[in-house]
């Protein structure tokens, strides 16, 4: 949702360097300006709304601490990568400020890689900026300036609003606080747009607190950005979108439809184990193919913007456990078939995204190992899945039943988790189901798409008998590790 461009620095005249504040492009220092104590922002992504944001609020820390005060921000953001990302713009603009922040911390659930609780830096004379998740249980217990950055794309903006509101409403710490909510629309029926269309008044722009109004509204869509310098090429940008109603929400600022979540964090969290892998050697491929009733694998293919994500799962009775997460990027589809090939030769069925790019990757797998379609009496071991709005609905539907069953074994792992949350489960006006996921540095859900293609990969298939297992597995080990060439 937030993978933002900043501006590219301005030259100051003469012999100085820029000031921080030449960073900022007019719709930015217009907000950056307006010091309403509530300020909403309904802006497209790719204008920098983290970027100015965070401009004014170390800016407020720097301020306060000059007059021998402190104060405390509190970004709350929909995912941790978003949490991490933001409050990385504010660090960034401290060393753009010549202050020299004091520490970073991250606290998590149980360490490593589990969830995050919450991550601060602290400024030399004890003002701190807090990020974290936007959930109910998170936002709790602060009293601070609030920063509710992608408030309509939280699991649940409702009741996360009413947990955050206690954190602004006592001035007897720290003064008056400021609440500033930025977003691009996320649909109808959810609290940014309950919002928005109460306090927006259209063709007006940074209303001022009268007359009973409480919000300040600022409106940046990327017509509006481009005028303003932002040095973005539009149609190249809606070409490569490729989407109508996606372009007319992500980019030009409308309220479409009803959108949510297709897997919370929490259920994610869920299906995390141990046990399940990231990364496989020869060896325990080899001991997997060896020792497991059913081996499959999901591949969501990618050429040069996205990853090819090949997700492999042993399939236990009615549990799938991970055994490879394998990613491949900016890679040649020759490579990538030579990786694929030893692993295609162990599994006993695959489901490949044949769609744009993956067809040629599809046509030529299917050559080798054979189609898996018994419509037509084919019982090779590719199925060509066409993304179909058919199919999206009926693939994902599937994943996230199976979370809620328990049905998943997978790593304890930030990127996947992050990926996984990413897709959201959108209903249009006339009804109609879809899934969408933002493209950012790491993807196009590329994992959870491999995940869902593996999920029907076995249950499109009868679980052998158990009187098929095999009873010695080191039987034929070192023969399959001579797959790997």
């Amino acid at each position: 949702m937030q993978d933002e461009i900043a501006p590219a620095p301005r030259k100051a005249d003469g012999p100085f360097k820029a000031r921080p504040r030449d960073l900022l492009l007019d719709y930015q220092k217009r907000w950056v300006d307006d010091s309403s104590r509530w300020k909403f922002g309904l802006m497209s992504r790719q204008v920098g709304k983290d970027f100015s944001a965070g401009y004014e609020g170390v800016l407020d820390c720097i301020l306060k601490e000059l007059e021998g005060r402190k104060t405390d921000w509190l970004i709350v953001a929909p995912s941790e990568r978003q949490s991490l990302e933001s409050l990385g713009k504010w660090k960034a603009w401290a060393e753009a400020f010549k202050v020299v922040t004091e520490s970073w911390e991250e606290e998590r659930h149980s360490g490593g890689e589990s969830l995050l609780k919450s991550a601060m830096i602290t400024f030399p004379r004890g003002s701190r900026v807090i990020a974290v998740p936007g959930k109910p249980d998170t936002v709790r217990g602060y009293s601070a300036n609030v920063l509710l950055t992608e408030f309509a794309f939280f699991e649940q903006p409702d009741a996360t609003w009413r947990a955050i509101l206690p954190s602004i409403t006592n001035p007897l710490r720290g003064g008056e606080k400021k609440v500033r909510l930025i977003t691009t629309p996320n649909g109808i029926g959810n609290k940014a747009y309950d919002l928005w269309v109460t306090n927006f008044r259209s063709g007006e722009e940074a209303v001022t607190e009268k007359d009973g109004q409480r919000w300040s509204c600022h409106f940046v869509d990327i017509h509006k950005a481009v005028q303003e310098q932002l040095p973005v090429k539009i149609e190249e940008l809606r070409a490569a979108l490729d989407d109508a109603e996606g372009w007319a929400q992500e980019f030009e600022c409308q309220f479409l439809d009803v959108q949510s979540t297709l897997l919370p964090y929490e259920l994610i969290a869920s299906c995390e184990s141990a046990e399940a892998t990231a990364a496989a050697t020869a060896d325990s491929w080899a001991r997997a193919s060896a020792g497991a009733p059913l081996l499959v694998m999901g591949i969501d293919f990618g050429r040069r913007r996205d990853l090819t994500v090949a997700w492999s799962n042993a399939q236990l009775g009615d549990v799938a456990r991970t055994m490879e997460v394998l990613e491949l990027e900016k890679m040649s589809t020759p490579e990538q078939v030579e990786l694929l090939r030893p692993r295609l030769r162990l599994v006993r069925r695959v489901c490949l995204d044949y769609t744009g790019p993956g067809i040629g990757l599809g046509d030529y797998l299917v050559k080798e190992f054979g189609e898996w379609e018994p419509a037509r009496h084919q019982f090779g071991k590719i199925e060509l899945c066409s993304f179909t709005p058919a199919l999206k609905v009926e693939i994902f539907s599937k994943l996230r039943m199976a979370f809620e069953r328990r049905n998943l074994r997978i790593p304890i792992s930030r990127s996947i988790r992050e990926d996984l949350h990413s897709v959201n489960r959108v209903t249009g006006a006339a009804g109609q189901i879809t899934y969408r996921a933002p493209h950012n540095a790491d993807g196009h859900a590329d994992r959870c798409t491999a995940l869902a293609l593996a999920w029907r990969a076995a249950s499109a298939m009868p679980a052998p008998p158990a009187s098929t297992a095999v009873k010695a597995p080191e039987a034929g080990l070192r023969e399959k590790r001579d797959l790997w060439g």
